[in-house]
């Protein structure tokens, strides 16, 4: 059966600020859960001003606050900026806190550019030791063995779920090779998301963690009553996208009613082919491609993130999307 579930970057907009975003995110699981989303992550993004949740953990505990049955958890942590045993230790702590409705995704890029690695005191080659990490921090969250010097205290013993996050085949295979949960993050890398599934069914080994394979993809939503006011919603995620790649990254800034008209036709078809796994418009139109994207795909979850500039209006695309019959037929 098909789960829907939340991508909440914590938006920061030019009308809001850090605090308020922290708030929405929050009151966003409170309706997701209401809604029937089976979870709600947050991902680690280091100078970004228009990002909220660089301190992913502890985001988490607000939102674990806010809620009593959803899932929460990362989506995810940048393991190369940490030591597993620290994350071990955090993690550990959310699930001493919120119980075994806890995760953790794992990503291998630093979520970041290259001066703030530095400012991380991140060692450029620490991607290398990915997969040993990974390994490492699930020892910490296994049961101690006898000759484990180190415990993570919390975590220890707490077997949190542990996914592999990616944007290319690196993460599918290394998630298929140790018997993890995988997720893809199309919603702005789309190429090789097909490829990525395709390589880790292929390659998945049972293990202690997993019997079979399970993938996850994440697809923007823009909903509205119209599809107008949805493809508005959308420009804002649009302009914010073609800054970042200008190297001018900003808060979310304010939709525009036809943004062809406020950056050039090559930066925008960019924009356009990141986002390419999109759903907008009205509740028909969202219900038909995310019907259409989980027959292509045949994921067995989706992941749902909407960058639109009000909060109200981010609470109603997720509201629309929990409404459309995809979803119904998925929450039965």
């Amino acid at each position: 059966m098909i789960k829907f579930s939340v991508l909440d970057l914590a938006p920061v907009t030019t009308a809001n600020n850090v605090a308020e975003s922290l708030r929405n995110s929050g009151d966003i699981a409170k309706h997701a859960e209401k809604w029937g989303y089976h979870r709600f992550w947050m991902a680690e993004h280091h100078n970004m001003k228009g990002i909220a949740s660089a301190a992913t953990s502890v985001a988490l505990a607000h939102i674990g606050s806010q809620t009593e049955s959803i899932r929460i958890g990362a989506g995810g942590i940048m393991l190369p900026n940490h030591a597993p045993l620290v994350i071990a230790e955090q993690f550990g702590t959310l699930a001493a806190l919120y119980g075994d409705r806890v995760d953790l995704g794992l990503g291998r890029a630093p979520g970041t550019d290259q001066a703030t690695v530095r400012a991380l005191r991140r060692d450029p080659n620490s991607a290398e030791e990915f997969p040993s990490d990974v390994q490492e921090l699930l020892g910490y969250l296994g049961e101690a063995q006898p000759s484990q010097r180190i415990q993570a205290t919390p975590g220890q013993g707490s077997h949190i779920p542990v996914w592999l996050l990616g944007s290319s085949l690196y993460s599918a295979q290394l998630a298929a090779s140790l018997g993890l949960p995988f997720a893809f993050a199309s919603h702005f890398a789309p190429d090789y998301l097909h490829m990525a599934l395709q390589a880790y069914r292929a390659n998945f080994k049972p293990s202690q963690y997993l019997k079979k394979p399970y993938a996850m993809a994440v697809v923007n939503v823009f909903a509205a009553n119209t599809s107008e006011k949805a493809k508005t919603l959308m420009s804002s995620m649009q302009l914010q996208f073609v800054a970042l790649r200008q190297g001018n990254p900003g808060p979310l800034p304010e939709p525009v009613a036809d943004i062809s008209k406020e950056v050039d036709a090559m930066a925008l078809a960019g924009a356009n082919h990141a986002l390419k796994y999109t759903a907008v418009g009205t509740s028909e139109e969202v219900n038909a491609y995310l019907s259409d994207f989980i027959a292509a795909t045949e994921v067995d979850e989706v992941m749902l993130t909407c960058h639109a500039f009000d909060h109200s209006a981010r609470l109603r695309s997720f509201e629309i999307a929990a409404n459309t019959p995809v979803f119904k037929q998925a929450s039965v």
